[in-house]
């Protein structure tokens, strides 16, 4: 479904990321890990079109995304719950959702107001609230249920249970095991290795803008020593 093939970006003319390769196929979870700074959400800024592709490829069923516009390959069918939240602090928490709606596919069962109300009952608690009055873990919900009522093939999750507390976090993770179980695909990143080798399929370690490690769970398990080493935990 996804292929990034050795792509390599840049900040003017500091280069961050060199040769990053990465596969998703329909129904998996991947992850991408390492510490700050060390390239993770530049990777997701070049394959969602804020950031220019300087070498390689980056491929979507089949299409070619490295000269598309970050709103087409939105449309494509990726949907981003970004570093911070991304939340319209000034739109009510209805409002932040409708004005992401989209069933471009027409799936047959697609993320709608109510079906995101019964993942997240808070979120419909706090309807007609403005983004600014939510909770860290509420606008992390919010931000997770607008990137679903884009209705995506692939949805991309950039730390979205950092700074949340532990009850919080353990909701957010169950959220995203649910979503597995309905055969969502997905991007994570993040640095929490025990449930990230419970959820996801295959695990990249980034480091300094390089693939250093790659491996299915039971591997990350069997290497966790090394793995931790990259991650800084």
């Amino acid at each position: 479904m996804l292929q990034i093939k050795n792509i390599a970006a840049s900040y003017g003319t500091s280069q961050v990321l060199w040769d990053i390769s990465l596969v998703i196929e329909p129904g998996q979870v991947v992850t991408l890990i390492g510490r700050n700074g060390m390239g993770k959400s530049t990777t997701i800024k070049t394959l969602m079109g804020q950031l220019p592709v300087k070498g390689g490829s980056i491929s979507f069923d089949g299409r070619d995304l490295s000269l598309m516009a970050d709103f087409r390959i939105a449309q494509a069918g990726i949907g981003l719950v970004p570093e911070g939240r991304g939340i319209f602090p000034n739109l009510t928490v209805k409002e932040n959702l409708i004005c992401a709606a989209a069933n471009r596919r027409q799936v047959s069962n697609p993320w709608v107001l109510d079906r995101v109300y019964e993942k997240f009952p808070r979120l419909k608690e706090r309807e007609t609230n403005l983004g600014s009055n939510l909770s860290g873990g509420e606008q992390q919900m919010l931000s997770i249920g607008r990137a679903l009522m884009t209705n995506p093939r692939l949805l991309i999750l950039d730390e979205a249970t950092e700074g949340l507390a532990p009850l919080v976090r353990k909701e957010i993770w169950q959220c995203l095991g649910m979503l597995k179980g309905e055969g969502q695909s997905m991007l994570v990143i993040d640095k929490n290795l025990a449930p990230l080798s419970k959820l996801a399929d295959r695990h990249y370690v980034i480091e300094k803008g390089r693939v250093v490690w790659t491996g299915d769970s039971a591997a990350l398990v069997a290497d966790g020593d090394r793995v931790r080493q990259y991650v800084g935990l």
